[in-house]
This record gives C-alpha cells, sequence and structure tokens, in this order.
C-alpha cells in the first residue's frame, strides 16, 4: 500500500477556473495511490511486471484535425493558420470551457502541479486536471516533478484541463467532431475533451513551448532527442516517427538529455519533458533494453494486448493500434542526466527512413542544406504501415513536427541556421531506411552500420575523409567510415540499374522540390538554392 499525501490544493485554486463545487479533489497523489484507484475502478490492470496497463479508448493517437488555437489579439497575426493549426473564435472556446466546467461540477478529478522546461530560466508551470487518475498519471511521468516544498507557492502560467468522456456538440460548439483539443493563449488554458489518448496532454504543452520560446524567449523549440558524451559535448537527433530517433539517440556511452522535446538557447540544450513516452511495437530487450526495463511499476502502458490466458504484453500485437506506448519517468532510463540540462551541439543528426533507397547512409550538410532539409523534414513510410499503402510513400513534416508549429516554418528554420553558424554545429543526414533499391528490392540499412556512422561522426573520424557531393541532392559524402562497408556508401553504387536509380532519384527531388513551393517565399536564397537539382 502507498502513503497517502499530505498535500492540499490551495483554496481558492479551482473555484478562480470556475469549477464551484467537485465530490473528491484528489490532489498530487503519488504514482502507487493513481496505479491503485485505477485498478480499482477497472479502469486498467496490471502486467507482469507490475505496470499499469490501459486502454484509452475511441482514440489512440492524435487527431490533427481537431487541434484548435484561438483566434485573438495575441495569434490572429502570428501563428500560421493551416491545416494543423486551425482557428476558433474566443466567444466559441468560452462557451465550451462553461459547459466542460459545469460537467466536471460534483465530479471526482485528480490535479496535479508540475512543470516544464529543465533550466529553470524558461520554467513553465502548469496545473493539470484530470477525470480519472491514469490520465493524472501520466502527467506525473511526462512533466517535470516540483519538490514539496516548491509547491507551498506553486503559481500555475498554465491550466490544462482534460476530460474524455465530456463530448462537444459540433453543431453548437463550433468543432468539427465530438473531441477537441483547444489552446487558449489569452488565457492561458488548453481544453482536452472526447479523447482519452494521454499524448493531447503532451503535445498541448509543446505547442504553446513551440509559440511561446521562439516568439516571446528567442529560444529554438525542438522536436527532437538529444544525448550528452563524456567530454559534455552533445547531439540533437530530429527525425519522423519511425526513423530511430528514440533508438539511436539511447547510447550506453552517452548519457539522456531527453527523447523528444528540446529548447536550445544561447548557453544550454535543455529537455522540456520529465519522462519519456516510447513507441513499444515489437518492443523487445534485445533492441531497446532501456524501455523495456522501464516498463515496471509507475510506468504507463497504453493499448497494448497480452498472450491469451496470462498479463504478460505482447509487443507484436497491433490488435488495438500499432500506436501502443508507454509513458515513465526520465529517471527509469539508467544513464538519464539530472537535470536534463546539455551544452550547445557539437554535432546535428537528421533521420530520415528513405524507403526509395535513394538518399545516402550518412552524409555532411552544409547550413543551408540543413535548413532546406529541416524545412522538408523528409521520411518516406514503407508498404503495410498504413491501409491502402502497397509501395515507399513520402512524408514531409516541417521542422520534423509540423502538427505542433504555431508558427511558420521559416522561422524556426533561421533560428536553427543561425544557431549552426553561431556554434559550428557539423550537421549530418543519417539514412536509417533502404540501399540497394527500394522496399522490396533493397534492403534495410543495417542497425550496427548506422551505429557505427553516428559514432564516427560524434568522434571527429569523419573529419578528414575525402568527400562527394551527391549529384542530385547535394549533399556530401564521406569515402569511407570507419565500421561500414564503402560501397554502400554512395547509394547509386548499390543499385544494379544505375539508370534506373538516377530516374527514381530525380523522382523523389521533384518531391522535395513541389513540397518547397509552400515555403520557398518566406525562405532565403542560401536555403532555397540547395534544393536538389533536376
Amino acid at each position: 500500500m502507498s502513503i497517502p499525501t499530505m498535500l492540499s490544493l490551495p483554496k481558492n485554486a479551482l473555484i478562480n477556473l470556475g469549477i464551484r463545487s467537485a465530490e473528491n479533489v484528489h490532489y498530487q497523489l503519488s504514482p502507487e495511490e493513481l496505479t491503485e484507484q485505477t485498478v480499482a475502478r477497472k479502469e486498467g490492470v496490471l502486467n507482469d511486471t507490475g505496470a499499469l496497463v490501459i486502454k484509452t479508448g475511441e482514440f489512440t493517437g492524435r487527431s490533427p484535425e481537431d487541434k484548435f488555437i484561438v483566434k485573438d489579439d495575441i495569434t490572429s497575426e502570428t501563428v500560421h493558420w493551416n491545416d494543423f493549426n486551425l482557428p476558433i473564435e474566443p466567444k466559441d472556446f468560452d462557451q465550451l470551457y462553461k459547459k466542460m466546467l459545469s460537467y466536471l461540477e460534483n465530479k471526482e478529478i485528480w490535479v496535479r502541479d508540475c512543470y516544464a522546461c529543465a533550466d529553470p530560466d524558461y520554467r513553465l508551470n502548469i496545473r493539470v486536471i484530470n477525470e480519472n487518475p491514469w490520465s493524472n498519471l501520466f502527467a506525473y511521468n511526462m512533466f517535470l516533478r516540483p519538490q514539496e516544498e516548491e509547491l507551498k507557492n506553486f503559481k500555475p502560467d498554465w491550466h490544462i484541463i482534460q476530460a474524455p468522456s465530456f463530448n462537444a456538440d459540433a453543431t453548437i460548439d463550433e468543432t468539427r467532431q465530438h473531441n477537441f483539443a483547444i489552446v487558449n493563449f489569452t488565457k492561458r488554458i488548453i481544453l482536452i475533451g472526447g479523447s482519452g489518448y494521454t499524448g493531447e496532454i503532451k503535445k498541448g504543452i509543446f505547442t504553446i513551448l513551440n509559440f511561446i520560446l521562439p516568439h516571446d524567449k528567442h529560444v529554438l523549440s525542438m522536436h527532437c532527442s538529444a544525448n550528452m558524451g563524456d567530454d559534455g559535448d552533445t547531439a540533437i537527433f530530429f527525425g519522423l516517427s519511425g526513423t530511430g530517433k528514440t533508438t539511436l539517440s539511447a547510447d550506453p556511452h552517452r548519457k539522456l538529455i531527453g527523447d523528444d522535446e528540446h529548447g536550445w538557447t544561447e548557453n544550454t540544450v535543455f529537455n522540456f519533458e520529465g519522462g519519456c513516452y516510447a513507441k513499444t511495437i515489437d518492443l523487445s530487450e534485445e533492441k531497446e533494453p532501456e524501455i523495456f526495463h522501464a516498463i515496471r511499476p509507475g510506468a504507463l502502458v497504453e493499448n497494448v494486448t497480452f498472450f491469451e490466458g496470462t498479463n504478460k504484453i505482447d509487443f507484436s500485437s497491433k490488435k488495438i493500434t500499432e500506436n501502443t506506448r508507454v509513458s515513465y519517468p526520465l529517471h527509469f532510463i539508467s544513464n538519464a542526466l539530472e537535470p536534463s540540462i546539455g551544452k550547445p551541439p557539437t554535432n546535428i543528426f537528421f533521420l530520415t527512413a528513405d524507403a526509395y533507397g535513394i538518399l545516402p547512409p550518412v552524409s555532411k550538410l552544409s547550413a543551408g542544406q540543413a535548413m532546406y532539409q529541416f524545412v522538408s523534414g523528409y521520411t518516406a513510410k514503407v508498404a503495410g504501415t498504413e491501409a491502402g499503402v502497397t509501395e515507399p510513400k513520402s512524408t514531409f513534416s516541417a521542422c520534423f513536427g509540423a502538427p505542433f508549429l504555431p508558427l511558420h516554418p521559416v522561422e524556426y528554420a533561421d533560428m536553427l541556421g543561425k544557431k549552426i553558424r553561431a556554434h559550428k554545429v557539423n550537421v549530418w543526414m543519417i539514412n536509417t531506411g533502404w540501399s540497394g533499391g527500394a522496399y522490396g528490392v533493397g534492403s534495410r540499412i543495417k542497425l550496427s552500420y548506422t551505429r557505427a556512422m553516428i559514432s564516427a561522426a560524434l568522434e571527429g573520424e569523419l573529419d578528414n575523409v575525402e568527400y562527394e557531393a551527391h549529384p542530385i541532392f547535394g549533399m556530401m559524402m564521406p569515402k569511407t567510415c570507419p565500421g561500414v562497408p564503402s560501397e554502400i556508401l554512395n547509394p547509386g553504387n548499390t543499385w544494379a540499374d544505375k539508370d534506373e536509380y538516377d530516374a527514381k532519384a530525380k523522382e523523389l527531388a521533384k518531391q522535395f522540390i513541389k513540397n518547397f513551393e509552400k515555403y520557398a517565399s518566406g525562405a532565403s536564397e542560401e536555403t532555397a538554392g540547395t534544393a536538389p537539382k533536376v
């Protein structure tokens, strides 16, 4: 049994929000208490290692088409309105807010005070209000945890109110459907309703930091992982889902700063979060030992199934979703850096899983090329990852995180370019995808080779080798790399038919050029001038 907490919520904390009464308010409960309550309410079960396993219900992933930003004096001229940043009027927010508070009255609720940003100069205090204990456990795991002494005078900068069982009426509330996530920068409130997917909580805060830090604090916010070597050298890894961002930053010889969200100031790279939210599909002890062993008491595992007749997780199962997840505090990782703050990076890696087999497995980028690739945010999915996908499919997500960027992508790219120059950062592109042909013809580049390339870059072993330019994409390809067969370093040499490689490379280049058209008007000549040559 856990020891009940003696902490109490400030007297007017909920009344000031508009929640006049609640049946029972649980404040700052421990992971043990939240786990016990979830099991007692039959909302989750324990697996064989003691982790809490829950189902998030109708939604097992984010719903980008149902994310809104209140359009007001702060946001109307600053937010880059698009398919990810959808406007909603202040009056519609106010109406939905009142309905949501009315729904929560006389209900049992869970409240947690926490914060984002490990660098104290940029700390953002957050008060999270949930209608179930397991969502509150997610907030405990993912945000930074104040000391008890800090809670005595805790003043929230932002509130998150999350009620999965509260549904909007789209015909009245101006939402697309019954679920929603709405950010109000003026009132500093995030409303989440109609969805139990916990990632909406995490990404709501990431979205606001992607506005506040670059716009107000001149800090570059980044969707990336980061680690640090024994000499204090920081490395940053950008990449879309499935490119190896978590896997490749989890290096037993380096300290993990964080696996997903960071800020880059003049003097530091710091983690926004206090935990990790890792995919568990096909998880194994051999491939991901740190994540595998983090699934223990205190961890929250989402949407997995068990082997029949047991409480042992079948990590290969996609019965509920392919997007199975686990959240856990950063200290569950044995080599986590605390506090999670490093120096400005020495090396940046852009990770892409190129299922076309076109891009080189390792290449070096100029500052202009880095900005172009950053704005492009490219990877290619393989057949079978989505219904109806029978051949490789290109995906472009600006700055490797388009759905979470309130500002124009070029603003983030310009900041990145200035920092790369100021700190003389090496920028590398790593293809973790295919070689010798596209998916179905070629083969996946061995993880051992990819690790060897990254180690060589980190240790300066690629500083003095001979390079050659890719004839179409322009990035510089090393002719040799320790631990890697030289014949795979130039992708054109790995294809049986060189003419076919050239033709497919030009096809991919045209996709890059077409995608970049939407950003070209705001891009510098240096950036635009590094586009592929067809």
